[in-house]
């Protein structure tokens, strides 16, 4: 029985993992500790393994990864911002992990072409969503400065996030329910931190988020530049 991928999703979320592990991949050598030296490289290591799988539905996945221009890439804008200092890319790991994980325990229990990825996939995303909850209380919880680093953190991200709950074609997810369980789960976690619900929109005219149509922030393109180099450098070199 043949299966028909739907390409539109599986480059949405391919590349969701691809651009945020080559992201977490940038603390190498950086994290304030040798125990997240190793842990941000993990769950690098579990979104580049998703990134493989979903790309190699539709393509060829170096290709897909190294030749593609900006515009082609449809990950959502959370996904590429800056690592910032440690608290923000607690804070992007926060709301993109939760996401994920509910995404993807979703698409686990039916029985479309992404199931058997979800199925392994929604084991490594609960990691992830523990990992970012038990700095964001420690953070939160912590020194002064630690607090309000992450309040500012939690602050700078908040209008990326409403885009994750945008429809995605080839997806059959309440889109709705999926965003009002994020938002519990989120709000529950900083109100253990002790740290409140930013105000600001997550959708509409004030918000931000047009990364599943191809539009980027000025970041991605400077990152995209570093992630390609070297396969555009030395093409068809094989290692």
């Amino acid at each position: 029985m043949t299966v028909t991928v739907p390409a539109t999703a599986a480059l949405a979320l391919g590349d969701d993992a691809l651009v945020l592990s080559h992201r977490l991949g940038e603390w190498a050598g950086h994290a304030p500790v040798l125990e997240e030296e190793v842990a941000l490289a993990n769950i690098a290591l579990d979104l580049l393994g998703q990134a493989r799988v979903l790309l190699s539905m539709v393509g060829d996945e170096d290709e897909l990864a190294y030749l593609r221009e900006e515009r082609a890439f449809s990950n959502l804008q959370l996904a590429e911002q800056p690592n910032g200092d440690f608290a923000h890319t607690i804070a992007r790991q926060l709301c993109f992990s939760t996401y994920q994980h509910l995404l993807y325990a979703e698409l686990a229990t039916g029985d479309g072409p992404f199931a058997p990825l979800a199925a392994k996939a929604v084991k490594e995303t609960d990691y992830h969503r523990d990992h970012a909850e038990l700095w964001t209380l420690r953070l939160g919880d912590g020194t002064e400065v630690s607090r309000e680093r992450m309040r500012q953190a939690v602050e700078a991200l908040w209008r990326f996030t409403g885009e994750m709950f945008q429809p995605v074609e080839g997806l059959d997810v309440d889109w709705s329910a999926l965003d009002r369980r994020w938002l519990e789960s989120v709000t529950d976690v900083l109100g253990r931190a002790g740290l409140s619900v930013p105000e600001g929109p997550r959708t509409g005219a004030w918000s931000a988020g047009a990364g599943r149509q191809g539009l980027h922030t000025e970041s991605f393109g400077r990152m995209l530049a570093e992630m390609q180099h070297l396969h555009r450098s030395h093409p068809g070199a094989t290692w």
